[in-house]
């Protein structure tokens, strides 16, 4: 007969003949079930066929099981997926396929695993390895899962230059090291720095998302001292904006939305705190251990007597309650399980770049992440409170931000119901204490029958003004969070599913990153707070790479992994690994802090260089994978919106709150429900709300992210719907309304205007034959409009102001504006 130890790891994950089955199990074997599974299970599972690489046929194959695990697990027909797909308890799995079984079939097989599977073959099976093992030394060979380490950069006195007028300096910056040495090797020679023009709009749409004035530009033009570009980034990184902008790369990989989507698209009514919260964090440089810890476990740190440090820390938590929830889940085990599995995905891949969720069924198919590993990670976020109810329709969980000056309100209110509520029950009891009442008449919902009407008039008043002052209560701020829940470890769900648990696995983290042993969590904790101080302890092996590389990414288009979201073995391996981990180690080193990496990586020739083509260069990188040149990148969404609106003037700058026309919870668009969506604001387009199943047309016609999951890299589409929408689209035309109003209203010259709106639009002046086409084309479409478009009551001037709004629309529509170089 076959045991199994139940105290699982990796080394106890084997299964062992330890008893000779008796006389009497053998004999109900070979009448009961041996028939049963040549009838129903050995034509797929057999010795010719094993579907999904299950074997049935011998005990061996049983209990090593197929792609979803062992078939059986001896002793335990709960935890047995044979018994779980006979009894059609999973709507996922049900064998035999064509025909339930009978009862009392199924009721021999369960009584065959409960006596512990006994089989002729028992005395012939050794120690089995559980399918899906994970060799951990093996696995912690991968280059992502060894910890970075900071090589001394390449020795190079000068970096060679095709343009001797323009050399090199020395190689200040490691980044430049690094890349001079990869780029030498290939026989690639780098461009030279792009001209001070391109460089400003390059830099300033990249740190801030919008284009910059020609204030900005002439100053940097007139500074021709070395730290100029320094001080331009400088002045960027000090922008509110400079949050915004990448406040919205991390919204991204946040999956953040104002509504929930899925089936009950229901608003995320205080999603936008969060939002402000990424937003200030960045624009503090906050270090980004600390951002980290607290969008895991802010409401455990200690946060002392400072209230706005302690809201702000259960704000940032709500970074694992805004993905979306099935909310109308029938099955409540089910939807928890669904909703951990989200929390799994979005931190694994956001923090580690992993792809954890992929082993919620199975051990993962790639990397060395068991099952087990994910179970372990389960019950960290099972012991977390992510919702208040489950009931239809689910309430996902908010934290009370009030200040002290509301509780002072709150309280004040609460004792004013409390004097109400205790006048009206004086006012019952002093009548009724005068009354001959009997034991019936006194009761409860019967005395005030019997009272005087002058004591039910009165009553009648105070419960009217009580009514009155419940209605007024002050209504409390609240955000999406989590708090720590019921503490609890978690089974492993074979195949994935609830209805069929195995062994119980103590929380913890995955044992291929658990390089210096398993973080101790004490027994009345979830694990939140030390997962999320082992994930930035400095010695963990991803999570300050992953970071780096999403800044690379950023500011290049590309990562120096190039799947930014995956750094397992089937992610790309890194272009310039030392660089990386250099990087890396230079991140932490600096405190985590992300703005210093911006400094380093801008003020580099690697990223100041020119977008030139170079066909000798271009035949041998033809990617750019060395960095020979920039990379022409074009705007998101976002930054096209936003470079619309600031040109023309209309660009409200105004920095954080709410701007939903919906209340918390209640029904947005969904194809029933009122659409009240309005995209017309002219705010920035982080405050355009991200309506699930909805998003605005723009955004979705420029690649905009899907908010349902995490996206680290978008995107770049070009497709004819794009252009279309900047030929004829309503916001376009009165975005350009507005340029050619502000134009017409500067007294210049047509000569003039026309320098004026390249500049705004392009950072650039016109050349000499783009102002005499300019003036071309004005003077023939304005000569077209009088001629054609006679109406009584129209301005004399509309022609005019129709030419210049076409060419503003014509410049806008360029490349030049949607592209940098």
């Amino acid at each position: 007969m076959v045991a199994v130890r139940t105290g699982w790891s990796e080394d106890d994950a084997k299964l062992s003949a330890e008893a000779k089955p008796t006389a009497d199990q053998l004999d109900f074997f070979e009448s009961k079930i041996r028939p049963l599974l040549i009838d129903h299970c050995y034509e797929c599972h057999g010795e010719e066929s094993q579907e999904s690489e299950l074997r049935v046929d011998t005990l061996a194959g049983m209990l090593t099981g197929g792609l979803a695990g062992a078939s059986v697990v001896p002793g335990k027909p709960a935890s047995s997926l044979l018994i779980t797909a006979v009894r059609y308890q999973d709507n996922d799995l049900k064998m035999p396929p064509d025909a339930k079984l009978s009862e009392i079939q199924i009721a021999n097989l369960v009584r065959w695993v409960e006596m512990g599977t006994p089989h002729p073959d028992a005395d012939s099976v050794g120690p089995i390895a559980q399918r899906g093992a994970v060799d951990i030394q093996e696995g912690r060979k991968h280059w992502a899962f060894q910890p970075p380490i900071k090589v001394s950069p390449p020795l190079i006195e000068s970096l060679p230059s095709p343009n001797e007028a323009v050399p090199y300096q020395s190689a200040a910056n490691p980044i430049d090291a690094f890349v001079q040495a990869e780029l030498t090797s290939m026989g690639l020679r780098p461009n030279p720095p792009a001209d001070k023009r391109t460089l400003i709009r390059r830099v300033t749409f990249d740190l801030i998302g919008l284009p910059p004035t020609t204030g900005e530009i002439d100053a940097f033009l007139a500074d021709q001292s070395p730290l100029a570009f320094a001080k331009v980034v400088d002045r960027l990184l000090a922008s509110p904006h400079y949050g915004e902008r990448w406040g919205r790369h991390w919204l991204d990989i946040a999956r953040y939305a104002d509504s929930n989507g899925l089936d009950e698209n229901v608003v995320h009514g205080n999603a936008w705190r969060y939002r402000d919260y990424v937003v200030r964090s960045l624009n503090s440089d906050k270090p980004y251990d600390e951002f980290v810890v607290e969008q895991l476990a802010g409401d455990l740190l200690e946060s002392g007597n400072d209230t706005q440090l302690r809201h702000d820390r259960l704000i940032a938590t709500g970074f694992l309650v805004l993905g979306p929830k099935v909310l109308a889940e029938q099955d409540e085990a089910k939807m928890e399980m669904d909703i951990i599995d989200e929390q799994i995905d979005t931190v694994g891949r956001s923090l580690m770049g992993l792809t954890l969720g992929c082993a919620r069924c199975h051990t993962h198919k790639f990397d060395p992440i068991s099952h087990h590993d994910y179970y372990g990670l389960a019950g960290i976020f099972k012991s977390t409170r992510t919702m208040d109810s489950y009931a239809t329709v689910a309430k996902w969980h908010e934290n009370t931000i009030e200040s002290t000056e509301q509780v002072t309100q709150r309280e004040l209110h609460e004792k004013q119901v409390e004097s109400l509520e205790q006048q009206i029950a004086g006012q019952i009891s002093e009548a009724a204490s005068s009354l001959n009442l009997s034991e019936v008449e006194a009761a409860p919902d019967e005395i005030e029958k019997h009272l005087p009407d002058e004591t039910k008039v009165k009553i009648k008043s105070l419960r009217g003004e009580l009514a009155k002052l419940e209605a007024s209560a002050p209504v409390l701020p609240t955000a999406m969070g989590v708090v720590e829940g019921e503490v609890a470890d978690t089974s492993v769900h074979l195949r994935g599913s609830h209805l069929t648990l195995g062994d119980v696995v103590p929380r913890r983290v995955p044992e291929v990153l658990a390089i210096g042993g398993q973080p101790a969590i004490a027994s009345n904790h979830s694990g939140r707070l030390e997962f999320a101080h082992w994930l930035t302890s400095g010695d963990h092996p991803l999570t300050a790479r992953v970071m780096i590389n999403r800044l690379w990414r950023g500011h290049f288009g590309r990562g120096l992994v190039n799947t930014v979201d995956n750094f397992g073995l089937k992610g790309s391996p890194p272009t310039h690994p030392e660089l990386l981990d250099w990087l890396a180690v230079q991140f932490i080193e600096e405190g985590w802090s992300i703005k210093a990496m911006h400094r380093l990586i801008l003020l580099s020739q690697t990223y100041q260089r020119s977008s030139d083509f170079n066909a000798t260069n271009a035949e041998m990188d033809p990617d750019n994978k060395w960095h020979w040149r920039f990379n022409i990148r074009r705007l998101e969404a976002e930054a096209i919106r936003d470079g619309l609106l600031a040109v023309s003037g209309q660009l409200d700058r105004t920095t954080g709150g709410n701007i939903m026309p919906y209340g918390n919870r209640e029904y947005v668009f969904n194809h029933t429900s009122e659409d009240k969506s309005k995209y017309d604001t002219k705010r920035r387009s982080i405050y355009v709300p991200v309506i699930r199943n909805h998003l605005y047309d723009m955004f979705q016609l420029f690649d905009y992210t899907d908010a349902s999951v995490l996206t680290g890299d978008r995107n770049t589409s070009t497709i004819a719907p794009q252009a279309l929408f900047l030929m004829n689209s309503e916001m376009l035309a009165d975005r350009t309304f507005a340029m050619a109003d502000r134009l017409l209203n500067t007294g210049e010259n047509s000569v003039q205007r026309i320098s004026h709106l390249y500049l705004e639009a392009y950072g650039r002046p016109p050349t000499d034959s783009e102002l005499s086409d300019g003036v071309r084309f004005l003077s023939r479409f304005e000569s077209g409009v009088r001629e054609n478009y006679v109406v009584s009551g129209v301005s004399n001037s509309y022609p005019e102001r129709l030419a210049w709004q076409a060419l503003c629309q014509a410049v806008v529509s360029s490349s030049e504006f949607v592209y940098i170089r």
